[in-house]
């Protein structure tokens, strides 16, 4: 069988620590997680990605998965057969997840795992770590103003669990999440513990934050583009309007002579953030309704004496 480079695996390099290695790990188990991961081989990839942090996560099993390296410089498609007596007086057991595993369950490990700790912690036998259980992804729909200020909500999530009969039925769980300040559209919140059960403790559970639906308010990033009614005298004379945003009410000044459709730019009073995004205000005319005499003098009036034609030079 073909040695297997784990390093290569994680993407990180035979020095990293055992800090780098971990957040390597949770970037790949993330991206390829078979329940968000559009990939075709996402389960595969998963299982690799498990096998490898079961190794390099535990500091035992690293130093002698390196020692074998070292001793018999292995590399990544040469032919590994492991010397009989490896392994013996290691303490611990073998299993892919290692400590603070997010993403087991997908599988077995591969026959060169098995190899190289067939004897680990002596007497041949093998001992299966604990698994953690596997991770949760769920969405939560907030308000855009929510991630102007902040705020706490309830979600309702359906659970499979067994019985006391050890029958598998679903139970519907409330959790109260809070949103923190400055969240956008397709950022993940992470809920520790709050995912699938197992025995070396639950997995976790992955909110994706969402936006509700509003007529007048657009998002792009931390960027925001919100539609304000104007009067048509308001664009053509010019003056102060007041505006409510997300992030409460400011006085917006209108240049004289605005068309509709003008965009005027409110620095930083997007989404907060490290860097703020910025409120674009997108001016829209509305006509008052000639619904009374009053009304439709005052249109008959504006069409007689102002002999304006919008349709001119097209």
């Amino acid at each position: 069988m073909e040695y297997k480079d784990y390093y290569q695996t994680l993407g990180v390099a035979k020095t990293a620590t055992e800090d780098e290695i971990k957040k390597a790990y949770r970037k790949l188990v993330r991206k390829y997680h078979p329940d968000v991961s559009k990939e075709a081989d996402a389960q595969n990839k998963t299982q690799d990605i498990n096998e490898a942090y079961g190794v390099l996560g535990d500091a035992e099993k690293r130093a002698a998965y390196d020692e074998l390296g070292r001793g018999h410089q292995y590399r990544a498609g040469q032919e590994f057969r492991p010397p009989p007596d490896w392994g013996r007086g290691f303490g611990g057991g073998a299993g892919a997840g290692g400590p603070g595993g997010m993403g087991g369950g997908f599988g077995g490990d591969s026959d060169f795992f098995s190899d190289l700790f067939a004897n680990f912690g002596g007497g041949g036998r093998r001992r299966q770590a604990p698994q953690r259980g596997d991770d949760s992804h769920a969405s939560i729909t907030i308000d855009l103003a929510d991630s102007y200020t902040g705020a706490t909500r309830t979600i309702s999530l359906m659970v499979a669990e067994r019985d006391a009969q050890d029958r598998i039925v679903t139970r519907e769980r409330n959790l109260s999440v809070n949103i923190p300040k400055g969240v956008t559209a397709g950022q993940q919140l992470r809920l520790s513990g709050q995912g699938q059960p197992g025995a070396a403790g639950p997995g976790d559970l992955y909110l994706e934050i969402q936006f509700r639906p509003h007529a007048r308010y657009r998002v792009d990033g931390r960027d925001v583009y919100q539609t304000v009614p104007v009067a048509p005298w308001e664009l053509a004379l010019g003056g102060e309007v007041e505006v409510t945003t997300p992030s409460g009410k400011v006085n917006v000044t209108v240049p004289a002579g605005s068309q509709s459709g003008r965009k005027l730019r409110l620095r930083a009073r997007g989404i907060p953030g490290k860097e703020a995004g910025d409120l674009y205000l997108l001016l829209e005319v509305v006509l008052p309704p000639a619904t009374s005499d009053k009304a439709r003098e005052l249109y008959q009036t504006m069409a007689r004496e102002m002999a304006f034609n919008p349709r001119a030079g097209g």
